[in-house]
């Protein structure tokens, strides 16, 4: 856990948003068509805080930095993630720019997501001061395409954080802009877990199968957690790879925030230097657990409510959180 005289087990620098979320339709919508939507909530949104969110149910200790709008929207993020136990005072507030939004439409277990990014646009490397660093034992990163300021300081953050003391660990998620262009091969050594879902990893290595995807990147991850939805993920690590069954639920609601979920469940376990399976398992469970609701923090009530959920839907014991 915490390193000696470290206040936080995990700094997360990444974007914030809030999610409006459609869900129940019988198909995606089709252009100059309307649908309806049966269910719809307004919910903690970005792969950020609700992987802060939910490692902080967990009972990791998390501090958030990230930017946000003077609005209803950014004051409703600093009240989702404080309600979960999360450190917010290195929140800030930008003054051109509004709290970020993305509207999602999950139809089964598809997804497809608009988002506007305001605020999300304007964090930077030098706002996460060395101070700030040390005061963690880990440092997560998520949505590096989303956050281009951010983006363009990565090695040099990275670098900052491993001499700081900090394990790392990375999500890229999607980028919208589809040129997946990063400077891989000098950040990779640094991120201690690499944790894109299959489509994401195919992009990045230009490979079409798991294994080969995992293997052109090989000379540069040292351990690679592959996330592929309902047919598990695949774990890489020194060279050897082993496949983590997902657990299966027969009633989704949606699958947002499950990848984060997974993410959460992870790095929980790896900050208390687990074994790898230990680490795999547990994110696959809570990723699972996140589908049982709408939205990507729904379930995560409390340890209490991911113990019971895993447990009646998926008879699977959650100890030693």
């Amino acid at each position: 856990m915490k390193s000696k005289g470290r206040k936080y087990d995990v700094l997360v620098a990444g974007e914030l948003n809030m999610d409006l979320i459609l869900a129940g339709m019988n198909h995606f919508p089709q252009r100059g068509k309307e649908i309806l939507a049966p269910e719809m909530s307004l919910t903690l949104g970005s792969s950020s805080a609700i992987f802060a969110s939910n490692l902080a149910v967990l009972g990791t200790s998390v501090c958030f930095i990230g930017k946000i709008g003077k609005d209803p929207f950014g004051n409703q993020v600093v009240k989702s993630l404080s309600e979960k136990g999360v450190e917010v005072s290195q929140i800030t507030y930008s003054d051109t720019a509004k709290t970020g939004l993305t509207v999602a439409l999950s139809y089964e277990n598809e997804r497809a997501m608009v988002t506007y990014p305001g605020a999300m646009l304007e964090l930077k490397e030098e706002d996460i001061t060395d101070d700030l660093l040390q005061s963690c034992s880990h440092l997560h990163v998520s949505s590096i395409f989303m956050q281009p300021a951010l983006k363009n300081g990565m090695v040099s953050l990275f670098q900052r954080a491993k001499k700081a003391g900090l394990t790392t660990s990375l999500d890229t998620q999607w980028d919208p802009d589809e040129k997946w262009d990063c400077d891989w091969e000098n950040l990779l050594p640094l991120v201690d877990v690499f944790m894109p879902n299959l489509e994401e990893l195919k992009n990045i290595t230009g490979q079409k199968e798991p294994e080969a995807c995992i293997n052109k990147i090989k000379d540069w991850v040292n351990i690679v957690a592959v996330k592929d939805g309902i047919n598990g993920s695949l774990i890489g690590n020194n060279g050897k790879i082993f496949k983590q069954p997902a657990f299966i639920n027969r009633q989704v609601k949606d699958t947002i925030g499950a990848g984060d979920s997974f993410n959460a469940g992870f790095i929980h376990q790896f900050i208390k230097d687990k074994p790898l399976k230990d680490c795999s398992e547990l994110a696959a469970i809570c990723g699972a657990v996140n589908t049982t609701f709408y939205g990507g923090t729904t379930a995560f009530g409390s340890k209490e409510n991911v113990q019971k959920i895993a447990l009646q839907q998926f008879n699977y014991h959650v100890n030693d959180l």
